[in-house]
C-alpha cells in the first residue's frame, strides 16, 4: 500500500487547496491502494523545523513529491506508479 503525507497548518489557503487535490486523485484510485495521513507542523516541532517555509508538503512513501503547490496530473502519475509496483 502507498502512504502519502500531506504535511500543513490550520488557516492555510494553499494547504486547502493541497488537500482538496490529494483527495480527488486518491478517490479515482483503486479503493485501499493508498493511505492518506495528515500531520500538522503546529503538533510536531521536527516537522516545524523542516517544512515550516515550504507547506504544504506533500510526500509518497516517505519521498518528497510536491511543496507549495500540487499539481492533480503529477500527483495521480506518481500514485498510479507506485501502486502499480
Amino acid at each position: 500500500m502507498t502512504r502519502l503525507t500531506l504535511i500543513s497548518k490550520p488557516d492555510c489557503h494553499l494547504c486547502d487547496v493541497a488537500r482538496e487535490v490529494v483527495e480527488t486523485v486518491v478517490a479515482e484510485l483503486p479503493e485501499e491502494s493508498v493511505t492518506v495521513d495528515e500531520l500538522s507542523i503546529q503538533d510536531d516541532q521536527a516537522l516545524h523545523d523542516l517544512w515550516w517555509e515550504k507547506i504544504p508538503v506533500v510526500l509518497v512513501d516517505g519521498r518528497l513529491h510536491a511543496h507549495w503547490r500540487v499539481s492533480p496530473d503529477r500527483l495521480r502519475a506518481a500514485l498510479t506508479e507506485e501502486v502499480s509496483r
